[in-house]
């Protein structure tokens, strides 16, 4: 893995061709995102999830997963989204994300996954640039497909920094 420094701070590359690869994606509201397949577990069906007193207002708590504990973001809220009920399509992704002292597993809540695709490097753009007052620094690139986008998130930049990790990583 290489790293991009721009004036966001350092951001991953995926292997040799740039951010070219299988990504899997899903939905929240009426965007499609996807994030680089190598993180990804396991998706599962939403379930009842222990609320943790204090927490950020995007943990929705903690799940039991097969004898681990794992904790359970709402990425709608965690990227400053309106928050919005699950639906029977929605469902947890859960993916490693890279905290100070290594990988840290931990979900996220997504309105319905789509499909995993395999993008060209040759499909990916920056993200554009809206000036000083927005924070695109999560956004990876954006994958121009046939008659839509993908915005490809760092998947590190939006759940890596969250207190969640850090407590995980005391625990």
């Amino acid at each position: 893995m290489a790293v991009i420094l721009d004036h966001a701070g350092p951001r991953e590359v995926l292997g040799d061709v740039g951010l070219g690869g299988k990504y899997l994606t899903f939905r929240i509201g009426k965007e499609d995102y996807g994030i680089a397949i190598r993180h990804v577990h396991e998706i599962i069906g939403t379930m009842s999830v222990a609320h943790i007193p204090r927490a950020p207002e995007y943990v929705r708590g903690i799940i039991n997963l097969r004898g681990k504990i794992i904790p359970i973001i709402d990425l709608r809220l965690r990227m400053a989204m309106e928050a919005k009920q699950d639906t029977e399509k929605s469902c947890v992704i859960v993916v490693d994300v890279q905290g100070q002292k290594g990988p840290v597993t931990m979900g996220f809540v997504a309105d319905e996954v789509s499909e995993v695709l395999d993008i060209a490097a040759s499909d990916i753009e920056d993200a554009p640039a809206f000036g000083a007052g927005l924070d695109t620094a999560f956004i990876l690139g954006i994958a121009k497909m046939k008659s839509s986008v993908k915005i490809l998130i760092d998947i590190n930049r939006v759940l890596g920094g969250s207190e969640i990790v850090q407590l995980q990583e005391i625990a």
